[in-house]
């Protein structure tokens, strides 16, 4: 019986590029994959993009309202489905998601993030721990060298707690986000109390 994957990190954790060495090891094996990205994540479009300047068109851009159901017989052709972005699925899509390797026996790993820059768990990120056969943290650090949990935002250059849920970094000049270890990021929430 095949699985369902969550992969999770801070921000520059390799996440996207793993997804993309991941696809390309199955289709140097001549495996067709899917590659689902949420509509959410406006950066690169209907493009995976990582940090370091891969980059790789998506097969499928999916939002939220939106079910797996319309690409099953799509699905049943392939060795593996591989999802970026997968915070952003809904509850629904991850159990959709979790069915499909149960009943079409094919292996899904998302890549994602875990929680939000408030330290507050992603909707999707949510369902899929609870469901997910395998879950393993990407590791990266943060400035000071220790291992990177958290998600911090930054607009104009300062830390911030406020605002919308999801802002795509990118998508405004003026947004940014870093990855800290608990010690930075309670030392940041001190300074902006």
């Amino acid at each position: 019986m095949s699985k369902l994957y969550f992969r999770y990190g801070a921000m520059n954790c390799g996440k996207s590029t793993l997804l993309m060495q991941v696809a390309h090891n199955y289709e140097e094996n001549n495996k067709k994959v899917i590659v689902i990205k949420s509509s959410i994540d406006t950066k690169g479009g209907n493009s995976l993009e990582s940090r370091i300047g891969v980059k790789r068109k998506v097969d499928i851009l999916i939002n939220q309202r939106e079910t797996f159901k319309k690409y099953l017989k799509d699905f049943e052709k392939v060795s593996c489905i591989l999802v970026d972005e997968a915070q952003f699925l809904s509850p629904k899509q991850v159990e959709e998601l979790w069915k499909v390797t149960k009943t079409l026996n094919i292996p899904v790993i998302c890549y994602g993030l875990k929680t939000d820059f408030q330290s507050h768990l992603f909707e999707g990120s949510k369902r899929l721990l609870e469901l997910a056969d395998e879950t393993e943290e990407l590791i990266t650090i943060c400035s000071c060298g220790k291992r990177a949990r958290f998600n911090a935002r930054y607009v104009n250059g300062k830390f911030t707690l406020k605002g919308k849920e999801v802002v795509i970094d990118g998508s405004c000049d003026n947004v940014v986000y870093h990855p800290l270890c608990g010690k930075c990021y309670l030392n940041e929430l001190e300074k902006n109390i």
